[in-house]
């Protein structure tokens, strides 16, 4: 299940969404550069297609230590306590996952009704 997540990543290239850029999002980010957080993306030159990809990539490594933790845990070589706290991180970073893909899926459907 976890490597099936990685294709993820992999969307953005494949669709060409990576070079996407317009007019309004460099005046959106020349008004917005008053947060920190919004000028470190500007900076670092981080479109909406790579935020989402570490994302993905930051998610799957979680639920990867949680697995490790997991396992070893049942084998005596991690303390109970560590692989609770593995498996608690895992589980909030899958809850997060699910409430942000259910935000998409909802934006979609509000486009997909809007009329033209």
């Amino acid at each position: 299940m976890i490597d099936s997540i990685k294709n993820v990543a992999s969307l953005s290239a494949t669709r060409g969404l990576g070079s996407i850029a317009t007019d309004l999002t460099s005046a959106a980010s020349s008004t917005l550069n008053a947060s920190p957080a919004v000028a470190m993306g500007a900076e670092a030159g981080m479109n909406f297609a790579s935020v989402m990809s570490n994302v993905a990539k930051d998610s799957v490594n979680t639920l990867k230590e949680a697995e490790n933790a997991s396992f070893a845990g049942m084998k005596g070589t991690m303390s109970t306590r560590e692989v609770v706290d593995k498996v608690m991180q895992a589980d909030q970073t899958l809850q997060t996952a699910i409430a942000l893909r259910d935000k998409v899926v909802s934006a979609f459907l509000d486009i997909t009704r809007m009329q033209i």
